[in-house]
Order: C-alpha cells, then sequence, then structure tokens
C-alpha cells in the first residue's frame, strides 16, 4: 500500500508523552484518512466532555495528501464541538497538511493537557514539546511570524486561549479550522500552536497511471466554467451577485426580503476593481480561489460577506473586511460570528454599525462584556435572552450564507447534518445554485432525500481523501476513484468511494446518537415554516415526509437509528 506513510503520530499532553503506531491495513482502506480516520478514532474514545483532557484532536491527512494531485492540499481536524456537542470535523488548505504526510505520518492524534502552554514541534523524524510561555497571550498572526521559520504553523489567537466556543485554529494565519469551537478544544489542552516541517515525499504506486490521471482532472477542472471563469477569477465572492440574485442571501437575521441598501460593494466585479486583490493558491490547486489585497491582508470569503452585510445590516465592505481581519487575528469563526451577531442584532431591533462591528468582534475574542456571552453562539445567548427563536442555527450551529427558503434540499441538508446547521456536509450550492454537476430544482424538496444522501455520502468520502470540494466542480468520483488508485496501489472504483462515505456518515450518527441527540434535532429553525421570504417558505409537513424518506433511504429505523441490518453492512 502506497500513498498512506503507515505510521500514526500519538501525543499526550498530560504525560508529555510522544510514540506512533501502525495502523492496521483495514482503518486505511475503509475509512481512507482524513475525516473518516478523525471519525473512527474520536468514536472510539468514548464519551468524553468536549474540552476535558480525554477529548482527542486529531489531524489526519489522506493518501491523495502531499501528492501533486489538483486540489489535494488539505488536511482534516476532527473532534467532539464544544459549541454542538456532536462529533465535529473540519478541513483547510495551505500547506499544514501536506507538511504532515511528508514528516512521514498519516495523522497526529493529541490528548491530554499540558500543565503550562505549550506547542508541538515536528521535524521529520524529530517530534518535540515545547513551552509557549512567551507565545500565549499573543493573536494569530503574530504567533505565525514568531514560528513560521520552523515550518508550518496551526495556532490558536486569544479566542482558543480563552476557550470562546467560536474559536477556530488557524494554519499559516489564513487558512482555518473553522466552525464548532475548535480552537476552544485546542485552547483547553493548554496548546497554542503545532509547527510542521516535512522533507520526505509521499510513495506513489504507479507514477505512470498517476501522472494520466492527474492530467485527465486538471483538463476537467479548467474545462468547467463554475472554476475557469468563476472561482479562478474572482474568488468565493462571484457567489454575492448569484444568491442575491437568486434572493437567497440572508437578510436581518434571515427575516427580510431584500437590504435597505445597494450589495453592489459587495459583488466580487466591485471588489477586484477596488482592491485589484492577488490570488492566493493552496498547495497544489490550480484553482486559487484565496483573495489578498497589495497588503498581505486576506479579504474575505463569500460565506462572510454573506453574513456580515445585509445579515447585520451593515452596508460597508471595508468595515466587513476589518471584522474579517479581526477575526482571522484572534482565531474566530467568521460564519458563527456574523450568526450570534445577526441574532443579537434582532434581539436589539437595528443593524450594527462600523464601530460595533469591530468592536462586538473585539469582545467575542477577548471573552469580555456582552462578547462573553456572544461566543457561546447563537443558541445559548439567544436563550439567555428569553428570545430562542432568534439563533438561526442546527445543532447548534448558525447556518451559512443561504437562505433555505429559496435552496431547499440545501436547507433539508442543514437540518440533517451530523455537525449541525452546514453547507459543506453536503454541499447541494452545486447542484441548487451552480448547476452541477446537473441542475435540480431549487424550490422544491421532492427527491431531495435522495440527492441530500448521495451529496453526504460523496463529501464524506471527499473530506477522507483529503480533496477540496471544488475540485468537484469539474471532475467526479470516478476521477478521484481512479488517481487514488493509482497511488495506494488499492483498487478503488466510485463505488467503492461512495461506500466509504456512507461508513463515515453512519458512524458520525451513531456517535451523536449516543451523545443525545435525536430526530428532534433533524430541524430547521422555526422560522423557516412559519415566515415567507420573497413569497417562500418551507412545508413543515413535506419537510418531514422528506425526512422519513430520507431515513428510509438510509436503511435507519423511523426514529433516524441506523437498523442492525445497515451496521453489519457497513462495519
Amino acid at each position: 500500500m502506497n500513498g498512506w506513510n503507515k505510521r500514526i503520530l500519538r501525543i499526550d499532553l498530560s504525560e508529555s508523552r510522544i510514540d506512533s503506531f501502525v495502523p492496521e491495513d483495514t482503518l486505511l482502506k475503509d475509512y481512507i484518512g482524513g475525516r473518516g480516520l478523525g471519525a473512527k478514532v474520536v468514536y472510539d474514545a468514548g464519551r468524553v466532555d468536549a474540552l476535558s483532557p480525554d477529548n482527542p484532536l486529531v489531524f489526519a491527512a489522506g493518501p491523495l495528501t502531499g501528492t501533486t494531485t489538483p486540489a489535494s492540499g488539505r488536511v482534516s481536524l476532527s473532534t467532539k464541538s464544544p459549541l454542538t456537542g456532536t462529533m465535529f470535523d473540519s478541513n483547510c488548505g495551505g500547506s499544514f497538511g501536506p507538511a504532515l504526510k511528508k514528516a512521514g505520518y498519516d495523522a497526529m492524534i493529541i490528548t491530554g493537557k499540558s500543565p503550562e502552554p505549550v506547542f508541538i514541534e515536528i521535524e521529520d523524524e524529530i517530534v518535540a514539546i515545547k513551552s509557549a510561555m512567551t507565545l500565549w497571550g499573543k493573536n494569530v498572526k503574530e504567533t505565525t511570524k514568531l514560528l513560521k521559520g520552523n515550518g508550518s504553523v496551526a495556532c490558536i489567537g486569544r479566542a482558543g486561549e480563552k476557550h470562546v466556543y467560536l474559536a477556530s485554529i488557524l494554519a499559516d494565519a489564513v487558512h482555518a479550522f473553522g466552525r464548532g469551537g475548535v480552537g476552544a478544544v485546542m485552547g483547553s489542552k493548554n496548546l497554542k500552536a503545532i509547527v510542521v516541517k516535512g522533507t520526505g515525499r509521499v510513495e506513489i504506486h504507479d507514477r505512470t497511471e498517476f501522472e494520466k490521471q492527474k492530467k485527465a482532472i486538471h483538463r476537467l477542472l479548467v474545462a468547467s466554467p463554475t472554476i475557469s471563469k468563476g472561482l479562478a477569477v474572482f474568488g468565493t465572492p462571484f457567489l454575492v451577485k448569484i444568491t442575491s440574485w437568486m434572493n437567497i442571501i440572508p437578510v436581518s437575521n434571515f427575516s427580510k426580503t431584500e437590504p435597505d441598501f445597494e450589495l453592489t460593494p459587495f459583488f466580487a466585479k466591485t471588489i477586484n476593481e477596488t482592491y485589484k486583490p492577488r490570488k492566493r493558491a493552496c498547495y497544489s490547486c490550480p484553482i486559487a480561489c484565496k483573495r489578498e489585497d497589495k497588503d498581505g491582508n486576506e479579504l474575505p470569503e463569500y460565506e462572510t460577506i454573506g453574513l456580515m452585510s445585509a445579515n447585520i445590516q451593515n452596508p460597508d465592505y471595508k468595515t466587513l473586511v476589518e471584522a474579517n481581519l479581526l477575526c482571522n487575528d484572534y482565531g474566530l469563526d467568521t460564519i458563527s460570528v456574523a450568526g450570534v451577531l445577526g441574532c443579537y442584532s434582532e434581539i436589539r431591533g437595528k443593524g450594527i454599525s462600523h464601530a460595533e462591528l469591530t468592536n462586538l468582534t473585539r469582545q467575542i475574542g477577548e471573552k469580555e462584556g456582552i462578547g462573553e456571552g456572544l461566543g457561546q453562539g447563537a443558541k445559548r445567548f439567544a436563550a439567555s435572552e428569553g428570545c430562542a427563536d432568534s439563533a438561526i442555527q442546527v445543532k447548534g450551529l448558525e447556518l451559512p450564507a443561504y437562505d433555505p427558503r429559496g435552496v431547499k434540499g440545501l436547507g433539508f441538508s442543514y437540518a440533517t447534518s451530523n455537525r449541525g446547521g452546514c453547507h459543506t456536509r453536503a454541499y447541494l450550492v452545486a447542484p441548487e445554485i451552480l448547476r452541477k454537476p446537473k441542475a435540480i430544482d431549487p424550490y422544491t424538496l421532492a427527491g431531495k432525500a435522495g440527492h441530500t444522501k448521495v451529496f453526504q455520502d460523496r463529501f464524506a468520502a471527499v473530506d477522507s481523501l483529503v480533496v477540496c470540494k471544488f475540485a468537484f466542480f469539474g471532475a467526479g468520483e470516478e476521477e478521484y476513484a481512479n488517481i487514488v488508485s493509482a497511488v495506494t496501489g488499492e483498487v478503488y472504483t466510485s463505488e467503492d468511494l461512495m461506500r466509504v462515505g456512507e461508513r463515515i456518515w453512519n458512524i458520525e450518527r451513531l456517535y451523536n446518537l449516543r451523545e443525545g441527540f435525536s430526530k428532534d434535532d433533524d430541524i430547521l429553525p422555526e422560522r423557516f415554516f412559519d415566515e415567507q421570504v420573497n413569497g417562500r417558505i418551507i412545508d413543515r409537513e413535506e419537510f418531514l415526509k422528506t425526512l422519513e424518506e430520507y431515513y428510509r433511504m438510509r436503511g435507519w429505523d423511523e426514529n433516524g437509528v441506523p437498523t442492525e441490518l445497515k451496521k453489519e453492512m457497513l462495519f
């Protein structure tokens, strides 16, 4: 078996113990790596408190990571979320994943809690736990600057140190392991940063076939207008004009039809003309969707723009840029920060000014004043204010920037997502908004049970390879099954990848059920069933029938519990 290093690093911070082990071949073949491998490790850890030393942080690469496979420069992180209480995974680009793989490891499992702040330094075979006393209290950019000469840096800012439930982990200062409070988990271990330098190479089983399949994937990416004329030219902000035209960009905490101001300043064309942004690409990525200004400051992605503009009644793009930079420096998830600020804005009854946006963001990062409550997420904050219905979330995770009343399959995927309200679990943005790989009607729930299951399984496998979802605007399971076969020497078909994805989805579901989640949690916020926006609403009866159909298609019982037959088939 090539592609995998067949070596997993294990670090116990309580005991300052470092070792490694060789995983069984079946573990790698059945779960691939990335999200799948992380899910198995987190499930096997049993029931733990999210901020306890026993909650594992699992950084896992895939068999394609560190190769030159297009769009494969990503790595996955799995843990239990302090924000949602669900099993949680997050993946990011940049160079951290390839560095870990080239250092000789498929994954790194971190448990325990150091008695004082530390960082982990890895250079190939040499792994050390070092004091971070001089780094503690610093934010992401300063920490990264101090450590980056030693390798790729993944670190937390002050938000993670203070266990803010919206805290993220930033790799190389701009690539986020976002959502779910994973940065708080890292902070709870007194772990400030991980620095990785790898000088090895990933062994490929069949180099000739690999190069052939790589060229085939690259051609498909270039041939995709969504990639070559959208993402590659404008980055993710190209979506703003599309979602505003479809009237699905959220307004005033998902409660109104149109903003009171023009969205033109937030359009990608306007941003390009005003800022003349430069491209930033992840390792081995021909798409280069990230953007930065002339000074090297990162510019906001679509989700940040969609939620920090009309959703909080902010008409100023420059203010949004400042808030985005603050979030990244403190190590905060911009989607959840914007979501809880939308909730706050609704409860208060007015929009958020320039000064308030930056001040509230800073208060969340510092866990001070009202920021302490906001930093616990929309669900807890709204409940504390006696306004539970103002929290636009699923399973405690704030929704992304697409109003589900106008993209009903995407909304259904929010409700059934294992990690909470998230667009990337099934990524029905592709067929419902961008019409890839083929168009499906966004205004109906008909057929969406099947579409949701297929896309959830697909992207569970994609997150395990670990490949960027944007590549699937051009290529598909067949192309990536071919290239992973060439890399590993293990024969994978597209059907094999889908079966792996289904296995991962079910183990995550079983974890959540063990944690007390139930059918009652597979639901959207009430306002989407009760309040029309743009003449659209979600029919509750149709939604519940679709949920029943979805459970049947998954081989689960009427309560959403995997049957014994389904478990026997998968495990």
